[in-house]
């Protein structure tokens, strides 16, 4: 049963890397899937920032696969399997969910982050390059992706005005990130991640220039760092 859920992880990992060879197309939520049409969202990363996920998906085929030929029956690799199994599972169907509906796709994506949270909490402490790292920036670009979610149904459907509702969004990212980084001292590729994103939020929000928008998710990144700076371990 363990080899299985290492070859399980395995299996979802390549089915999570084939979306966007499904789905080709795919360059965000349709603007116009929502009442309030949302073209060029205050909430949403520059678009180079997206390039991110060809890292992901490669990083988390070659650590799935090394956990699958080299540590298929380790103690150390057991725990964060199942939950990471569940996150690349969904992810696996969520380009698809994408494309039909962002409130479904939502719910997905917070799927998708709460498990990673915990893969990436329960991850040993064996070959962290191999074992941590991807799900540490797995984990770190879903903290940052499912808040701008959030922001975009906000404004999508009218409950916020555009910079309110990015304002939500960021805070929560924050919020979160924050809290995993001050409980997380073995993965600072999550942080790295998180201020991935964030600077790609103050890129898209320059010209023209959204201060609210753009200083929150500065002093979100001066946060992350002054935080990690802390951190001994």
């Amino acid at each position: 049963m363990v080899k299985l859920w290492a070859a399980l992880v395995f299996l979802a990992s390549l089915a999570f890397a084939a979306g966007p060879f499904l789905v080709p197309d795919f360059g965000g939520f349709d603007p116009n899937a929502f009442p309030v049409p949302q073209d060029n969202p205050a909430v949403q990363p520059a678009g180079y920032a997206f390039a991110i996920w060809a890292l992901i998906y490669l990083w988390l085929l070659v650590g799935t696969g090394f956990g699958l030929i080299k540590r298929a029956d380790d103690p150390d690799w057991q725990p964060h399997r199942k939950p990471l199994f569940l996150a690349l599972a969904v992810g696996a169907i969520w380009l698809p969910a994408a494309k039909l509906s962002p409130l479904v796709a939502t719910v997905l994506i917070w799927v998708m982050l709460i498990a990673s949270l915990i893969a990436l909490f329960r991850a040993g402490d064996m070959d962290r390059w191999m074992q941590t790292s991807p799900i540490a920036m797995l984990a770190g670009w879903l903290s940052a992706a499912a808040p701008v979610s959030i922001g975009l149904v906000l404004g999508g459907y009218g409950l916020l005005p555009e910079t309110p509702a990015a304002l939500v969004g960021l805070a929560i990212a924050l919020a979160l990130a924050l809290v995993v980084q001050y409980r997380l001292h073995r993965a600072p590729l999550y942080g790295i991640t998180v201020i991935w994103a964030l600077v790609a939020v103050i890129v898209a929000n320059t010209a023209p220039l959204n201060i609210a928008v753009a200083g929150l998710a500065g002093l979100g990144i001066g946060a992350i760092l002054a935080l990690r700076g802390t951190d001994t371990e």
